[in-house]
């Protein structure tokens, strides 16, 4: 028995945010019924550049596995009727449509809620319901750009560069799901359900935990440092005689291991870099230092040599080395999902380990209405899968 057995998801949204908080449910076990507009479904289907076998993108790949899909026009009275029906079977409703978008079809939370009193509602949307920019159309550069995210990141002097892992459409597909669960042990409390909000901008922002402790705590805005980090010196990227790794000395201890490592000793001794305050207001300075001595050894051997007296250390991956590596296969976040047209494709493992009840891959990304007249078939029985 998987922990959100019995839990049914209407998944009502499309490209990220919405779809992988309702993958992470369906992979706890959930029931999530995707519901796609008719034609294209849902448009990530048709996003990048590039496909495996079949017309769905790997994106939608990536991001539907666990669900199953019916299509249903709902500005047409019937489909509409249909998803009415559907909710009041549901526990879960997720959508993530432009401000507006499902008041407009008659789906928003007051109307689904008079149907069905229990049912947990989440919209997520770019900025949230309320404030000046709540009508702003919502996408992960737009809201790591205006929550301060790319302010902060690259380069000191180099042209503005967003972070390329999606930290506003995942964080909001994240703290949804948290919103969710909660609500579900709640409601185990009241017998009642909520609405729950999340967005890209809020997600973006609740993720900049050191950006802000810094912001608060000088009075200064924090600008990019590239790999090196706010709280803690020497903690960055360095280049070897082959390459990039990097170190971090986050503590007093640390960072005498790694001057012995170097042979640098007489470096404590100098009031620049006596403890983590003083190295961290100097870090350039510092790491113009020690940058000629990393030079004469190579990454492999820098990091053998750090990790030998404790300092944490690593060569920098590309993706394909790091999905290749001994312990991405001991983590099992590489699985490869049996598809009926792509005949099977490689996707992310779960993130999160549950030793009692593990979750599965139960069902693989579905085609578009595969399970339409499936789901139909259940709402005449009044049962479910």
């Amino acid at each position: 028995m998987l922990p959100l057995a019995g839990v049914r998801v209407l998944d009502v949204s499309q490209v990220m945010a919405g779809p992988f908080c309702c993958m992470l449910l369906g992979d706890m076990g959930a029931d999530v019924i995707k519901v796609e507009p008719p034609v294209v479904g849902d448009s990530s289907r048709r996003s990048m550049g590039f496909r495996l076998k079949g017309e769905d993108s790997p994106g939608f790949l990536a991001l539907n596995r666990n669900k199953r899909s019916i299509v249903l026009d709902l500005k047409a009275e019937a489909d509409r009727e249909t998803f009415y029906a559907l909710a009041k079977t549901a526990d879960v409703v997720v959508e993530n449509g432009r401000p507006g978008v499902v008041d407009r079809l008659g789906i928003g939370y007051e109307t689904l809620k008079a149907l069905n009193p229990r049912l947990i509602y989440a919209s997520i949307s770019g900025f949230g319901p309320k404030g000046p920019w709540a009508n702003r159309p919502g996408y992960d550069l737009i809201a790591q750009a205006m929550s301060g995210v790319i302010s902060s990141t690259g380069l000191p002097g180099h042209e503005p560069v967003k972070s390329d892992i999606p930290v506003g459409d995942l964080g909001a597909g994240l703290f949804a799901a948290y919103g969710i669960l909660s609500a579900i042990i709640a409601r185990e409390k009241t017998g009642e359900g909520q609405l729950i909000t999340a967005s890209l901008f809020e997600a973006a922002l609740g993720l900049s935990i050191w950006e802000t402790a810094e912001l608060w705590g000088t009075g200064k805005s924090p600008g990019p440092l590239g790999t090196a980090n706010r709280m803690s010196a020497p903690y960055q990227a360095v280049k070897a005689s082959d390459g990039y790794f990097v170190f971090a000395a986050a503590n007093q201890k640390l960072w005498l291991s790694l001057l012995q490592v170097l042979g640098r000793p007489e470096l404590n001794e100098d009031p620049r870099f006596r403890d983590n305050s003083v190295r961290v207001a100097n870090a350039k300075i510092l790491i113009a230092l020690l940058e000629p001595s990393f030079l004469e050894r190579t990454v492999e051997e820098w990091v053998d040599a750090l990790l030998a007296v404790g300092v944490p250390a690593g060569p920098i991956n590309s993706y394909d080395r790091a999905l290749d590596s001994d312990h991405t296969a001991a983590c099992a976040m590489v699985q490869d999902i049996p598809h009926p047209v792509e005949g099977s494709f490689k996707s992310l493992g779960f993130a999160v380990k549950m030793t009692g009840t593990p979750q599965k891959m139960r069902l693989p990304p579905p085609l578009l209405d595969e399970h339409g007249a499936e789901i139909r078939a259940e709402l005449a029985a009044g049962a479910r899968a």
